[in-house]
């Protein structure tokens, strides 16, 4: 069976699930489950997790993103995107200012708190907001923190369209901040193109199109490790040691090696477990052994 991760670029128009179910066939295989979820509208890095491999996801979810996102100003809808209902729109040919934008993005870096949009997959009272925002309802929502890393205009590609970089954290929702920031400039704003480029530490330059997965199958997977690859390894070196790993025991390591988060080989240079030195002690955090 297949195990391993693979770095899809979304097409627009697909959602999360689709790919995933696309590769359930080309695969041939059930244990398919991804990180970081794009909506229709969004294309770039998604992060595929195969066979043992999904055993991974969690650590995928965490991580930061960086995303290039279309912003239009004088547009604002339901969905906060532009597939959403018109609610306000700016007279035609309405033109915009790059440096009044610049002035407000600043504001929007850091840690801030967004109000998460109704057309989306959070949980209230166990509904979904997207299920209610369909039913023609809306409810009080508490807003979440997250944290902009970086925030960019790259450049302004209309009188109303401009195109950003946001590196961002988990749960950060782009078109939100694009909501946002329009309504900070009193204009109002949505979303009108999302691609991101960066996921769980790949980027676009890893990813590989449906198409070259439908041709080349398996060989596009990438060992589950390759998604730990900014940690240090630790290689076992004794029979005794790579027994007591396999079984989850907490290893007692003499080497003189700095605290913190390790990927750990077996004897035979398998991947076993993603561990955390302490104070000489190294503790499994997660067991991969034949992912």
């Amino acid at each position: 069976m297949a195990d391993g991760i693979i770095i899809i670029d979304k097409p627009s128009g697909w959602t999360s699930m689709d790919v995933c179910a696309k590769l359930r066939g080309i695969l041939k295989t059930k244990k398919v489950g991804h990180a970081g979820t794009l909506d229709p509208m969004a294309t770039g890095v998604l992060p595929v997790f195969v066979g043992q491999a999904t055993r991974a996801v969690s650590f995928a979810e965490s991580g930061e993103k960086e995303y290039v996102a279309g912003l239009r100003l004088g547009l604002v809808t339901d969905t906060q995107d532009t597939e959403g209902q018109v609610l306000r729109q700016a007279p035609h040919g309405s033109a915009f200012s790059a440096k009044k934008l610049e002035c407000v993005l600043p504001g929007f870096t850091g840690e801030i708190r967004q109000v998460p949009p109704m057309y989306s997959a959070v949980k209230i009272g166990g509904k979904k907001l997207y299920e209610l925002a369909r039913s023609g309802k809306e409810i009080e929502r508490q807003a979440r923190p997250v944290t902009i890393y970086d925030l960019e205009l790259l450049e302004q590609v209309s009188p109303a369209d401009f195109i950003l970089r946001i590196r961002c954290s988990k749960g950060t929702y782009v078109r939100t901040l694009c909501h946002d920031i329009g309504a900070a400039l009193g204009c109002g704003g949505c979303m009108f193109s999302l691609r991101r480029t960066r996921a769980a530490g790949f980027t676009l330059a890893e990813s590989h199109t449906l198409e070259e997965v439908q041709e080349q199958g398996e060989a596009l997977l990438r060992p589950t490790d390759s998604l730990f690859r900014d940690y240090p390894a630790y290689h076992i070196t004794h029979p005794r040691v790579d027994f007591l790993c396999r079984c989850g025991n907490p290893l007692r390591i003499r080497e003189e090696l700095r605290s913190g988060i390790y990927r750990v080989y077996g004897l035979d240079g398998s991947f076993l477990c993603l561990s955390r030195l302490e104070n000489g002690s190294m503790t499994s955090i997660k067991n991969f052994f034949g992912a």
